[in-house]
Formats: C-alpha cells, sequence, structure tokens
C-alpha cells in the first residue's frame, strides 16, 4: 500500500521523447513483396499458436446515450431530434440485436428500456439488458442466416489465422467473474456449429483480473479513500493488471486484440491478411536474435572478441527497434547487448491517425541513456513542453492494439514478463465513489509500461482493420453492416 500511496504523492514522471514515431523513422511500410514473404513465413509456421482478447469491458459506456435519453424521457421530455437516442430509435432496424417481434409498436422509452435494461419486448420476453453486460455479449452483427455476438467474431477470426497445423484454435479471454457464466453459455450454444463450418477445433480458455493488482484509492489528500463502513477502497489497477494473465498463457505466438475490435466477415478479408504480416515479421525478428543471441553465447564462451558480430548487432537494434546505444564498458558489451537483445517480442500494427482515440508510437530515452519505441497515452506526455507538443503535432499514428507477441527465450523458455515493466508509468486519475471524489491509480498499461522493456516493431497497417465500436451507434457504420444495407 505505501508505494501505491507514494505514487499519489508525487505522481509518475513524464517519459523523455527523441521523436514521434514515422514512416521516415520507426514505422515500417511494407511493400507487396515484404508484406508476401512474412504471409508465406507465417503460413509454414508449425509452432504454436494462441489469441489472447481483453473482453472484461462493460458495455455500459457504450450505451450510455441510451441511459440518458431514457431518463430524459422517463422525466416526461421528448428525445431531441439531434441526439444519439433519437438517431438510435429511428434505426433501430438496422441493429443485429433487433426482431419485429421484439420490437414492433414499443414506444422510444419502452425501446430503449428494452435494449439496456430489463423491460419486457412486444412479444412479452425479458429486455436484453445490454447496459449491465460485457461488450463481448453484445449482438454485433446480422448474417443472412444468424447474428453473431462480439466474443463469436473471435472465433471465427480465430479459426481464420491463429490456427496451428492441426486444425486447432486457441483463444484465450479475459472476463469478469460476474460474466464468465454468460460467455460460457455462448461458446456452449455456438462452438460446433464453428467447428463444423471452419473445420477447427477450438480450445478456449478464461480467466479473471487478479483482485491482488486491485490499488487503493485516496482523497484529493491522498490519504485512504474510506467507504461508508470504514474500509478502504480498492479499485482494479487498470488493463496493467492483465499482464498476469497474459504472463501466465503459453505460446510460441500470441495474437493480441480488443473484444469490440472486430468486423463484419465480409470484410474480414484484409484483417486476416495484415494478422498473417504482422506474425510473419515477428517470426523473421526472433529468427534473427535467436541466432545472434546463439552466437554471442559462443563468443562469450570461446573468450575472444567477434567485432563484426557486435557491429552487426548494433546495427540490427537500431534498424529493427531503433534502439541507439550509450556509449558502454568494452569489458560488459557484449552482456549489454545479450540482455538488449534477450527480451520478448511485440510487433505493433499502426494505422494513419484519422481523428480515433488510441495510443501514440513514439521513440523515447530510456534510464540507461539507450532508445527505444513505445506506445504513449496523452497522461504520460508534458503538455507544458513546447519540444513535447510539437512531436505530438508531429505525430502521424496510432496504435490499435493490434499487436503479435512472442513471449519465449532462444532456449524455449518463458519469460517471466514482470521483469519488464517500468513501474514508473502508471496513471492517476480522478473519479468518484457514492458522490463523493476520488483519486484512483493504474498499473502501467498492458501496451504501454508493462511492456515497456519489450524489443518493439511498428507497422503501418490500413484502416479497415481497426473497426472498434465505442457506442452502440458505431454498429451503424458500414463496417459492421451487412452487405445489403
Amino acid at each position: 500500500m505505501d508505494r501505491f500511496i507514494e505514487n499519489f504523492k508525487k505522481g509518475f514522471p513524464f517519459l523523455k521523447l527523441v521523436a514521434a514515431a514515422t514512416p521516415e523513422r520507426g514505422i515500417r511500410v511494407m511493400d507487396e513483396s515484404g508484406q508476401k514473404e512474412a504471409i508465406d513465413r507465417y503460413d509454414a509456421f508449425s509452432g504454436t499458436v494462441l489469441k489472447f482478447v481483453p473482453a472484461s469491458g462493460a458495455a455500459s459506456r457504450m450505451f450510455k446515450d441510451l441511459f440518458e435519453g431514457r431518463d430524459a424521457l422517463a422525466a416526461g421530455k421528448e428525445l431531441a431530434q439531434d441526439s444519439k437516442a433519437r438517431k438510435f430509435v429511428d434505426n433501430i432496424g438496422r441493429f443485429a440485436f433487433y426482431t419485429p417481434d421484439g420490437f414492433r409498436g414499443l414506444s422510444d422509452y419502452r425501446i430503449l428500456d428494452h435494449v439496456i435494461g430489463q423491460g419486457t419486448s412486444a412479444s412479452g420476453a425479458a429486455g436484453l439488458d445490454y447496459g449491465n453486460r460485457p461488450k463481448g455479449q453484445v449482438l454485433f452483427h446480422r448474417y443472412e442466416n444468424e447474428v453473431r455476438t462480439a466474443f463469436e467474431e473471435h472465433l471465427v477470426e480465430g479459426a481464420l489465422y491463429a490456427r496451428s497445423s492441426s486444425g486447432q484454435v486457441r483463444i484465450h479471454f479475459t472476463v469478469s467473474p460476474a460474466h464468465q457464466a454468460g460467455f460460457e453459455k455462448i461458446l456452449r450454444e455456438t462452438v460446433a456449429k464453428y467447428e463444423e463450418r471452419f473445420g477447427c477445433k477450438y480450445d478456449i480458455s478464461f480467466s479473471v483480473q487478479d483482485p491482488s493488482t486491485d490499488i487503493i484509492a485516496v482523497n484529493e489528500d491522498n490519504t485512504p479513500f474510506l467507504k461508508a463502513d470504514g474500509k478502504p477502497l480498492y479499485r482494479p489497477g487498470g488493463h496493467g493488471a492483465l499482464l498476469r494473465n497474459l504472463n501466465a498463457v503459453d505460446a510460441d505466438l500470441i495474437f493480441l486484440k480488443n473484444i469490440d475490435n472486430v468486423v463484419h466477415q465480409r470484410l474480414l478479408e484484409e484483417t486476416v491478411r495484415w494478422k498473417k504480416v504482422l506474425a510473419g515479421k515477428l517470426l523473421e525478428v526472433r529468427e534473427k536474435i535467436y541466432g545472434y543471441l546463439a552466437a554471442l553465447d559462443d563468443m562469450m564462451a570461446s573468450g575472444t572478441e567477434n567485432a563484426a558480430l557486435l557491429s552487426d548487432i548494433r546495427a540490427f537494434l537500431e534498424k529493427e527497434f531503433c534502439v541507439t546505444l550509450p556509449d558502454v564498458p568494452a569489458d560488459i558489451y557484449p552482456r549489454y547487448l545479450h540482455a538488449k537483445l534477450n527480451r520478448p517480442i511485440r510487433v505493433c500494427g499502426m494505422v494513419r491517425n484519422e481523428g480515433e482515440p488510441g495510443g501514440g508510437p513514439y521513440i523515447v530515452y530510456d534510464a540507461d541513456g539507450s532508445t527505444s519505441l513505445q506506445i504513449l497515452e496523452g497522461a504520460q506526455l508534458d503538455m507544458n513542453d513546447p519540444a513535447t507538443v510539437s512531436m505530438l503535432k508531429g505525430s502521424t499514428h496510432f496504435n490499435p492494439v493490434d499487436v503479435v507477441c512472442c513471449t519465449v527465450d532462444y532456449l524455449g523458455s518463458k519469460f517471466d514478463l514482470q521483469r519488464f515493466v517500468d513501474p514508473e508509468t502508471g496513471f492517476i486519475s480522478h473519479k468518484s465513489y457514492e458522490g463523493r471524489p476520488l483519486k484512483a491509480q493504474e498499473l502501467p498499461g498492458l501496451w504501454n509500461g508493462s511492456m515497456s522493456n519489450w524489443n518493439t516493431v511498428f507497422v503501418e497497417v490500413p484502416l479497415i482493420t481497426f473497426n472498434p465500436v465505442k457506442t452502440v451507434l458505431d454498429l451503424l457504420r458500414p463496417e459492421h453492416q451487412p452487405e445489403a444495407l
């Protein structure tokens, strides 16, 4: 507890930037030939693969506008013509969860209440209660003969790019304890259909965020926030707490993607293609790292220096990871290079910034004086520093949480991912509880500070691969609609 209280008092330091990562330096733009080589390399891969999907997020924020609309109607007001709730009601027939028997003849209030609460449908069925369920259990897409939740769309994706040579598809979902049974029910009802359709066998597992990663909340004066019963309030440590869940899974390659970032299957081809590109690029980099580490082991065991090898490794670190090195004493230089190479690897898709939310890619200075590629959030940037603001304006891309990881070292052992976290990159935000203000702290983000000391490659990917559903109206975008509409 003392460490977290101290973090509240002193805050977290801003990171020192070198530059925004761009296609000129830091973001790799792969031509068609390079894409094909990467895809071929991944298609020939015979190792184990896992898809890791954070899926504990509640849908309450997704339906925030509907709650506000329902409250307005309950107070005797009408929905404003330009309101989001009005747009939702007017387009109710375009959502995958719409059924004529369920909604026909319902008033505006009853439509909203049926979707987000327990209000009965026109046929007397219980409400969808989407305002109290996780995003993964919301029906996202309509097809000719079926509708699919976001959870099911990840089953489909997994069958198309995350299957082993034996046809096994392993997917791990992190969920909240209250909703795990609901996900298991959807799985039981649909898994056989997708196994038959895609000729695969699913191995689906679940885990919950470890309660021990919860962090005490504080008052504005940094004293512990006490609930009405006098006990301290502990809050979940944010998505960075999922590092423990990621650390517990085992595979040669791990695809990491958020639960709400899915697309209608008619547009899925590009997503599958680029997942394979990212994985193939990781395999290329991994092969080089493993080779360099074996060569370093041989060199250090022999007691003779191979100047050409050391020079090649230095150039490789700069070219692939934007790692420039400080002056290092000659007697420890080989071991220093060994430590720089022997780390988890991630290849991250980066999308051209067109106003969508997401962390930004930057080149930063590390504590030892070297540089590295990092995904940063706004809270980590000093907006009072003119140089930082200038770099921010020069940023061209953002991270849509499209990551492929390797968490196995060159000797075949799993890395302990906790060893590669930067504990100085947490977040402090202002929240409330029972109407009282508080300060909350989050652990270093899963793809931010939790992966700070990984070897990182940024690759430009097309915008079509990023289709998040932040609000229910996002489901009206063409990427989430059947072709007929």
